[in-house]
């Protein structure tokens, strides 16, 4: 099944899967309202463009959005997730008003005559489990507030969907890079490091994971908008797997980062993650999904943005 995208809402269209999606959404002609926390210093990341509308929105406001968007909408992508950051993704309190922000979402959708309700997971729903491959089917046993919050939102939300008669797409994001990627994720640290000529100190690389481009990501939650006609969960991520030191590897040799790294300078923690790789096989024979950017271009055009931002004087590697 393939239905046409005419008109879309996405929450969190600033994060970095966002806005690769309002930019598949713009080159498949599809119009979005794109809602936006209200103040947000993100705003200006948004394009200009005809076909995207933004809509300042606060999460606990969700509700109001069937009375300020004029027409009914196809898909309603709820991308958003309030109180992110490691300080945060612990705290109890705040990780759970993210539940009643996902059902109320979920039910503006219903009220905007939406066909599909797809939902933003995490691989945090699963904990630390080291497997080799994880599916949709591999047991949840998520450890913290983040994941527990998410596993909740997306359950819950799968149910309430059946009530109102809606299907709910949940994707569970594995780890992802690319252009705007922030300070405080692995990718954007490390290459902010290598282009400063900044030592790194981290652990022993060994652990395998599975990165990919946002540019994919956003590409296949519209795959997912654009296939998907019944409820289902996903693993979002590339489905190959390769110890964290050969992507620092590469990533160093591309900049010309010259320093050496230091390797097992930070200790792994309780709850590390040793093994983390998506088995895509579900979202690929339902959608259609592969992914196309490979980490050597991805991670490249990284470091070319990041040089960008940190201006000509910067680049040191010595």
């Amino acid at each position: 099944m393939s239905e046409a995208q005419k008109r879309v809402v996405i929450t969190g269209p600033t994060g970095l899967i966002g806005r690769a999606l309002i930019r598949q959404c713009v080159r498949s002609h599809t119009e979005v309202y794109a809602v936006v926390r209200p103040g947000s210093r993100r705003m200006s990341t948004l394009p200009e463009h005809p076909l995207v509308h933004k809509l300042e929105c606060d999460l606990s406001d969700l509700g109001s959005l069937p009375g300020r968007i004029p027409e009914s909408c196809d898909v309603f992508y709820h991308l958003g997730w309030g109180h992110t950051g490691r300080a945060k993704n612990g705290d109890v309190k705040f990780q759970t008003e993210n539940i009643d922000f996902t059902l109320d979402a979920l039910r503006s959708a219903s009220a905007l005559s939406c066909r599909l309700f797809i939902g933003a997971g995490s691989q945090a729903e699963y904990g630390p489990l080291n497997l080799d491959r994880i599916s949709p089917d591999t047991p949840e046993h998520p450890v913290s507030s983040y994941g527990i919050c998410k596993y909740a939102a997306g359950r819950l939300a799968r149910l309430e969907g059946e009530r109102l008669g809606i299907p709910v797409v949940w994707m569970r994001i594995f780890s992802t890079y690319g252009i705007g990627d922030k300070e405080d994720m692995l990718m954007g640290f490390l290459v902010r490091k290598m282009i400063h000529g900044e030592h790194i100190a981290m652990t022993q690389g060994i652990q395998e994971w599975d990165y990919l481009n946002a540019d994919d990501a956003g590409r296949a939650f519209y795959l997912a908008g654009e296939h998907c006609g019944k409820s289902a969960v996903y693993c979002l991520g590339s489905g190959q797997k390769k110890p964290l030191r050969e992507y620092v590897e590469e990533a160093a040799q591309l900049s010309g980062y010259r320093l050496p790294v230091g390797y097992g300078e930070v200790p792994y923690s309780e709850n590390s993650v040793m093994k983390l790789c998506a088995d895509i096989s579900s979202l690929t024979e339902d959608t259609g999904f592969r992914p196309r950017i490979s980490f050597t271009e991805g991670i490249r055009e990284l470091i070319e943005a990041c040089r960008r931002e940190c201006g000509p004087e910067q680049g040191g590697m010595s």
